[in-house]
């Protein structure tokens, strides 16, 4: 029944791709709202996009969809493991189908979206060596499904219930303003302390997710998924499930829950808008201790058994605050001077980093003759646990090898977004990346660790 079921949403998402080549206009969908964007660069264009109305056609029968173009140049001046430039891109295909409007059956939803990715790799894996987000683009290149999924509401609408390949980046330890920021992504902690990273970008992995909404300003989201993406192995994740189509769901299970309220989101509203997130993770799976092995010796010990002795489970807790500063007369609540800060914490024992932090603010429509651009800066912060650190010492006293001690890994973003037209934008960005990989050894020497980097660059997004 469940391959049946997959193979029926493929074929749907296969038909819809093939009306959207055809048809050459396009809207994004939003896996969050269900709701396309009011930017697209389909507004600058002759009969906005749509010369034969097929977009408004589909649309009025339930079927939205869009394409969204992402390219970035990042070049790597100093620092980090060698200096260079990489270009990436990211084609995103996109389709929501709604079979109330198309077929009666009212409260049913479906979603898919397909990424090309293209380029080098990315500036972390390949001139920096981070382990916080530089670009939240970067990805091996290839050709892969993303989500997948069915989603029926129920309870008048106060209450979804989704199934299908999920991704919990786009909804959970999510920043409506963080977003503004090319490295705002799945924070470093839980990226680094979940098998493969968990079911984030670019990976995903069949699931469910539960969403009630008690009230228009309160939020209860709950979902459990298969918890490696990719699988075991030594290589890379993305190696491991190239195309995202390896369905896994044999593995120990991941859980995360989150309770969100939100606050003055109304575009009519006056006061300050913001929103506040709290919530927590478990992992089913087996870890091990980074420090000591089976015996309770060091793993750097010449007594040592060589295996890591394995802990049960894995745990999470996260809170995330979006707040606006300053609300100008009339506008909305993503306008202004807005902050926004995300805390993340995983037992030290398990877990490469036991906490993260970030932060940033910024001033959205502050420039009275460019009103649609925005800057900003932002920092992100991965603390390396203890127990690492720990093995590190131990390193130094039984093998006498002088290694860095890992400490920590702390990034600044700053960064403007100038609209070129409505759905183009442009992001000039630079980039100080200090204590690469929590100060760990670079390419050259054991000993040395890799140096603070400076990364500048530029993207653009367009929206069709």
């Amino acid at each position: 029944m469940i391959g049946l079921a997959y193979r029926t949403a493929w074929g749907i998402l296969a038909a819809g791709a093939a009306v959207l080549a055809a048809s050459g206009a396009f809207a994004q969908f939003n896996p969050q709202t269900g709701v396309a964007p009011t930017q697209s660069i389909a507004s600058s264009l002759p009969y906005n996009g749509d010369p034969f109305g097929t977009r408004a056609w589909l649309a009025d029968h339930g079927v939205t969809f869009g394409f969204v173009y992402t390219t970035e140049a990042l070049a790597n001046l100093r620092g980090g493991i060698k200096r260079g430039a990489v270009f990436d891109g990211k084609l995103e295909a996109l389709i929501g189908i709604d079979f109330g409007r198309l077929a009666g059956w009212n409260g049913l939803k479906l979603f898919g979206n397909i990424l090309h990715l293209q380029g080098n790799g990315g500036p972390g894996r390949n001139l920096v060596g981070s382990l916080n987000t530089i670009s939240n683009i970067e990805a091996l290149p290839t050709t892969r499904l993303s989500e997948l999924w069915l989603q029926q509401s129920f309870l008048g609408g106060l209450a979804s219930l989704r199934a299908g390949q999920l991704v919990v980046d786009t909804e959970f330890l999510f920043s409506q303003y963080f977003s503004f920021f090319i490295t705002s992504d799945w924070p470093t902690n839980p990226a680094v302390n979940i098998p493969s990273g968990g079911a984030a970008y670019p990976l995903s992995t069949p699931g469910i997710r539960l969403k009630v909404d008690p009230t228009p300003q309160t939020t209860f989201l709950l979902s459990v998924l298969n918890g490696d993406p990719a699988g075991p192995g030594l290589n890379d994740p993305e190696e491991r499930n190239r195309y995202g189509l390896n369905f896994r769901v044999n593995d120990p299970p991941f859980v995360i829950s989150e309770f969100q309220y939100r606050y003055n989101q109304d575009p009519h509203s006056t006061g300050l808008a913001g929103g506040i997130r709290f919530g927590g993770w478990h992992h089913f799976g087996t870890f091990d201790d980074l420090r000591f092995d089976s015996v309770g010796n060091s793993l750097a010990s010449p007594l040592s058994t060589g295996v890591a002795r394995r802990l049960k489970g894995n745990d999470g807790i996260y809170a995330v605050l979006d707040q606006q500063l300053y609300r100008p007369p009339g506008g909305d609540a993503n306008s202004g001077v807005l902050l926004f800060g995300r805390a993340a914490y995983s037992p030290p024992d398990r877990s490469l980093s036991d906490y993260y932090l970030d932060a940033g603010i910024i001033f959205a429509g502050m420039i009275p003759a460019r009103p649609a651009d925005a800057f900003g800066a932002s920092f992100l912060y991965a603390h390396m646990s203890d127990r690492a650190r720990g093995l590190d010492r131990d390193m130094r006293l039984f093998r006498g090898l002088r290694v860095p001690l890992r400490d920590y890994e702390l990034s600044f973003e700053f960064t403007y977004g100038a609209s070129i037209v409505p759905g183009w934008t442009v992001y000039p960005t630079a980039h100080l990346i200090f204590h690469p990989g929590g100060n760990v050894p670079g390419p050259r020497s054991p000993t040395e660790s890799i140096k603070n980097a400076v990364v500048i660059g530029v993207r653009s997004v367009i929206q069709y």
